[in-house]
C-alpha cells in the first residue's frame, strides 16, 4: 500500500484512482465480484492487456484488488475487490450520479442526450 503525505484526502484518493481505466476496473469488479483477467478485458472494451495488467498490479499494491492464483493446470488467476476497494466504489457512486445528471452523453448518432 502506498503511503501518502498528510493533507487533502481527496488528493490521496485521486492518486489511487488515477489512470484512465482504474475506475472502470473497480466498477467491473463491483458488478462481477470474481473475475479472471480475460473476462475483465472483455468487460472493458478498448483496454490493452498491458494497461489492464499494470493497473491491476497497482490496485493490488494499493489494497483495492485481491489477486488469487489457484494451483491448477492451466493456471487460473481471479481478481476481486477488497473491503477497501468496495468502500471506494461506494464513495464513487455519488460522483457517477453527478455525471449522469450533469454531463450529456453522446448518443450513437452523435447527438447528445
Amino acid at each position: 500500500m502506498r503511503a501518502f503525505a498528510h493533507g487533502c484526502g481527496l488528493d490521496a484518493a485521486m492518486t489511487v484512482i488515477e489512470g484512465k481505466w482504474k475506475v472502470s476496473i473497480l466498477w467491473a469488479l463491483g458488478e462481477h465480484p470474481c473475475c479472471r483477467f480475460g473476462r475483465l478485458r472483455r468487460l472493458l472494451p478498448g483496454v490493452t492487456e498491458k494497461v489492464l495488467a499494470s493497473h491491476l498490479r497497482e490496485m493490488e499494491r494499493d489494497g483495492l484488488v485481491r489477486r488469487e492464483a489457484h494451483d491448477e493446470v492451466p493456471p487460473r488467476v481471479e481478481y476481486s475487490l477488497t473491503d477497501r476497494g468496495r468502500a471506494l466504489n461506494l464513495a464513487l457512486e455519488p460522483l457517477g450520479e453527478w455525471g449522469r445528471e450533469n454531463v450529456p452523453v453522446p448518443s450513437v448518432d452523435g447527438a447528445t442526450g
